[in-house]
């Protein structure tokens, strides 16, 4: 594959949000002004979060890459390109929506003219441009395209924080954060819980909540020890099963290797994940990466065959302080704020199949597990575990953080589709080449198994507290401004730059039942 040299893309309206969460000097250091917070708000401090509605709290816009399964190849570069600036766009309405809160107020039909409509035309012209370069080189898109330029306001009361009881996603909650059933429940309707957005702490109406106004909420917390335990059963593994496993080890990313790109999604543009990433293994991921660079790149990997590169957003404290990038765009500029968190553990560990043998994973393979926009999408690709040590096999959390007791700390657990269509290392929406299995571990037909990369990521920061409707030091995961910093966003990436012999090794061990690194 050739270096990518498609020209980047610069944002698409200027970074207003900057000028209205300006910074305030206040408490002996740097804090942001909540420019979500009404004008009657009382007790609000930079480091707490209320349960709270506003008249709309985020921009809904429907996902168009997920809906383009089968974009030919040559035409990949460019769409991908043209989803990254319907991203850019997106983020610069929200950035538009968080910064005029009084013009709302004095005109109830200011967000449709003044934001979804321009919003929708700006959509239309990208989504026209997609089927150009799809049919261009002889494809189709799907005759849905044309309606998926509309995109709606969504008051707090309807995003998912009322999906489920307590956080609990039963449908994608699994054992020790592997996901035998692949998708997640279907959510209620907003109206199923009455908590969410919360109208707690009195009933005050303090605007959106979290540092930067765009989350978290009161209501995206809970106790861990008030949760019912909700881990089911692991699939029993049977004759012909593998039950080895495989670990590498990379790191905790104590060189802070950051940016804000997407490879996998947005290759060649940057800040295309308009969040900041952590990043072990492969030293050379950034938007403009191809599987040369990663070949010939260094890792941070003990075993040096392993040149993989593994990503994930990165939590934040809300504490009212700053991090290096309070100026930048996905972070300070897009309402990803706060102290970035380090890793204390990043176990990384190949598994196997309960029903079968696995195969070797391709050279280059892709995959991301999760999904960075269940806020508008829907928890059908959620798959974020959230948990706290001592807890991890009684309690699983998909759609809230949890609050940890005193000597627990919290916990992030992915485990990645384990199912590969045995001749593709990506595809056009990035997910249909590969697949979960189902709760008896068996890959659909014509898919192989393939060792399933799990991930185990432990913190140590201190618990939240929370009194009264209000939460003290608030956590988040980085993601997209309009996704409000929900838990359910939670993702991670994957690509698969094992050479052959390690791989080899990986597969044979997992296949006899050993124990390797």
């Amino acid at each position: 594959m050739g270096r990518n040299i498609r020209k980047r893309r610069s944002p698409l309206a200027v970074r207003a949000i900057a000028a209205s969460a300006a910074l305030a000097i206040g408490g002996g250091g740097l804090v942001w002004a909540n420019f979500y917070a009404s004008a009657h708000e009382e007790n609000s401090s930079p480091n707490t979060t209320k349960a709270a509605t506003a008249q709309v709290a985020t921009i809904s816009c429907p996902d168009v890459g997920q809906k383009l399964t089968n974009v030919p190849n040559k035409a990949r570069g460019e769409v991908d390109g043209e989803l990254a600036t319907l991203d850019q766009q997106i983020t610069a309405a929200y950035q538009r929506l968080a910064t005029t809160r009084d013009a709302q107020t004095r005109d109830a039909s200011f967000v449709q003219n003044s934001i979804l409509g321009p919003l929708k035309n700006n959509r239309s012209v990208i989504i026209d441009r997609i089927k150009l370069e799809i049919s261009r080189v002889g494809g189709s898109t799907p005759s849905s395209l044309d309606g998926l330029s509309s995109c709606t306001g969504t008051p707090a009361n309807q995003t998912n924080a009322g999906w489920g009881n307590n956080g609990q996603n039963n449908g994608g909650q699994n054992n020790g954060g592997q996901n035998n059933g692949g998708t997640a429940s279907p959510a209620p309707s907003p109206s199923a819980s009455a908590s969410a957005g919360g109208q707690q702490g009195g009933g005050q109406q303090t605007g959106n909540g979290g540092q930067a106004g765009n989350g978290p909420l009161a209501s995206d917390f809970v106790d861990i020890t008030k949760v019912q335990a909700n881990v089911p059963r692991k699939a029993g593994t049977r004759a012909g099963g593998s039950t080895g496993t495989f670990t590498t080890s990379c790191g905790v990313n104590a060189n802070k290797k950051f940016n804000t790109d997407n490879v996998i999604v947005a290759p060649g543009v940057t800040n295309g994940a308009h969040h900041l990433h952590d990043y072990v293994g492969n030293q050379s991921n950034d938007a403009f990466a191809n599987n040369d660079t990663f070949a010939a790149a260094k890792t941070t990997c003990a075993n040096q065959g392993d040149k993989s590169t593994y990503y994930w957003p990165v939590v934040r404290i809300q504490n009212g302080t700053q991090d290096f990038d309070q100026n930048n765009d996905g972070g300070g500029k897009e309402g990803n704020v706060g102290q970035i968190q380090q890793v204390k553990q990043a176990q990384i560990k190949f598994v196997g199949s309960a029903k079968s043998q696995v195969v070797a994973m391709p050279k280059f393979l892709r995959i991301i597990t999760g999904d960075a926009k269940t806020t508008t999408n829907g928890l059908a690709n959620a798959n974020a575990h959230w948990s706290c040590t001592g807890f991890e096999n009684k309690v699983q959390l998909t759609q809230q953080y949890p609050i940890c007791p005193r000597g627990s700390t919290v916990v992030r657990t992915f485990a990645f589709q384990s199912c590969w269509d045995g001749v593709n290392i990506d595809s056009a929406n990035h997910r249909t080449h590969v697949a979960f299995a189902d709760a008896q571990g068996n890959c659909a037909n014509g898919f192989k198994a393939i060792p399933q990369l799990t991930m185990r990521l432990v913190y140590g920061f201190r618990a939240p507290t929370l009194q009264n409707g209000q939460i003290k030091n608030a956590y988040a995961v980085d993601g997209f401004p309009e996704q409000l910093h929900k838990a359910a966003t939670d993702h991670d990436d994957f690509i698969n730059v094992f050479d052959e012999n390690l791989m080899n090794k990986m597969v044979n061990c997992i296949n006899k039942g050993q124990r390797c690194k």
